[in-house]
């Protein structure tokens, strides 16, 4: 069955060309599209069962030997991150449906080989084909923004778009770089070819810190965090949903995978540990001092991305299942918001906080879903969120990280307050004598289903999450000792 591991990706690609390719009408292009989604749902769902006890599926492609075969290596933290960006493609491409993005004779195809790309960034146990993946799920997504603007571009969307294409591409010439600079200082780029051979010399150092900086970048890390809240806001919302859900938890990953099997040591735990406490604090004071919810909802990505990867600078069993758990809450939560927001955006236009109002009387299941959706954001029971949070605060505690542990629950009272701000402004008041006298149709439901159905899923995990958090626990337990999954990569394990 391992050999079936590549399908996982060429399926989707396969199908991608043959859409280009033939004429068939926009409800074919549709049925196809979410055809393969959930296909590919099904396949990582049974790779999940297949690692949950702890086994790693590796398969290299058309059967070569290593190094000339392309390695994949499918462990429980891996078929997980599988599970997650798929569903959270297909709920995305539901609400394409009802934006009427999905429409672009295009977009079927190239949100095809971006979950091609992305699944192969998962999957994928060498860093050069990890660049490749990377770039496989960029490239579509350039398509992806060009259609949702085509003809109706502003200039802040022009920009935002000029921004994020640009910066990936220096990003990923950097990460380019760093596989080289790895390459010619180890000989080798596969991770089993590089486990705990970070440290052996400075030179050797240096290039792994390359590939992590720019990785850092692409996650949105601060200092190098800039790009993300000058690009979201100003794409579609259903562009702005899909890459929240996709891009930057990517580049978490790898982060996570990377770090693993790279270091021996963790001499500079307390130095990221510090990037990721700034991170926290610096994106949820930037989106305190917004004034539009898609932007608060990009800056909240940055300080989000500081609770997950705090997991990995205090690098403990606990820390590392809490931050993937983290991780898996905060792509539910977020993309509900940015769904949310989004389909009032859709049907009132694109507005600064208060200038409409008093949205709940007209809009009740938007503001229960935004609302409930937030407090998970923030922490609040008994939704996901609090789950996480507790879970990350109280590794921080045990692992003596008292200082991590402080900033990470002040920072969730600021969360609170933003997303508290948003639905007051939006939502509560009393409505606008403009609002008040629209006659037109309302959010309709089958356009804010998507979001609700995150926002439920949000609720179930933190009622019901401890099969989740069992999975995240082996999840963590195969990077805190990597040894089965770099035996696997040798063929010396299944």
């Amino acid at each position: 069955m391992t050999a079936l591991l590549p399908l996982v990706i060429l399926g989707p690609m396969v199908v991608a060309g043959a859409l280009v390719g033939l004429r068939v009408s926009r409800r074919t292009r549709q049925a196809v599209l979410f055809a393969v989604l959930v296909g590919s749902l099904a396949a990582a769902a049974w790779l999940v069962a297949a690692t949950s006890g702890g086994a790693v599926l590796v398969t290299r492609l058309g059967g070569w030997p290593a190094p000339i075969g392309v390695p994949f290596a499918v462990d429980a933290f891996s078929a997980l991150m599988l599970v997650l960006t798929v569903l959270l493609t297909t709920v995305v491409c539901a609400f394409a449906l009802r934006s009427r993005a999905a429409d672009e004779p295009y977009f079927c195809p190239l949100v095809l080989v971006v979950t091609a790309g992305v699944n192969g960034a998962l999957m994928t146990a060498d860093l050069f084909n990890l660049f490749v993946f990377i770039e496989i799920m960029l490239l579509p997504s350039y398509g992806l923004i060009i259609l949702a603007h085509r003809g109706r571009g502003k200039r802040m969307q022009v920009s935002a778009s000029r921004i994020y294409v640009t910066v990936n591409l220096l990003t990923s010439a950097l990460f380019l770089a760093g596989v080289a600079a790895i390459y010619a200082t180890l000989g080798a780029v596969d991770l089993a070819g590089l486990a705990g051979r970070a440290e052996r010399s400075p030179w050797t150092l240096l290039a792994c810190g390359i590939v992590l900086f720019a990785l850092s970048v692409k996650a949105a890390v601060v200092p190098v965090h800039g790009w993300l809240g000058r690009t979201y806001p100003h794409l579609s919302p259903t562009v702005s949903a899909l890459f929240a859900s996709l891009h930057t938890k990517v580049a978490v990953y790898a982060i996570f995978r990377l770090y693993a099997v790279l270091f021996d040591e963790r001499r500079l735990g307390w130095l990221i540990t510090t990037v990721f406490c700034i991170s926290m604090v610096v994106g949820v004071l930037g989106a305190v001092g917004e004034d539009n919810a898609r932007a608060i909802l990009s800056f909240h990505m940055v300080s989000q991305i500081g609770y997950v990867l705090l997991g990995v600078g205090i690098f403990t069993g606990a820390s590392l299942s809490a931050g993937i758990f983290y991780l898996i809450h905060n792509v539910i939560a977020k993309a509900s918001l940015f769904l949310s927001t989004g389909a009032v955006e859709l049907r009132y236009g694109r507005h600064r906080l208060g200038e409409v109002r008093g949205l709940l009387w007209r809009e009740t299941v938007t503001g229960l879903t935004f609302l409930a959706a937030a407090v998970s954001l923030a922490g609040l029971p008994p939704f996901s969120g609090f789950v996480a949070k507790l879970a990350i605060i109280s590794a921080a505690f045990a692992d003596q990280q008292w200082a991590a542990g402080a900033v990470a629950l002040g920072v969730s009272l600021f969360t609170l307050l933003s997303m508290l701000k948003i639905w007051g402004a939006a939502f509560l008041g009393e409505p606008d004598p403009p609002l008040a006298a629209d006659e037109g149709p309302r959010i309709g439901i089958r356009t804010i289903a998507p979001a609700a159905f995150l926002a439920v899923l949000s609720l179930a995990l933190g009622v019901t999450g401890q099969p989740v958090l069992a999975l995240c626990e082996t999840a963590a337990a195969g990077l805190l000792h990597p040894a089965a999954y770099l035996a696997a990569l040798s063929g010396g394990g299944v």
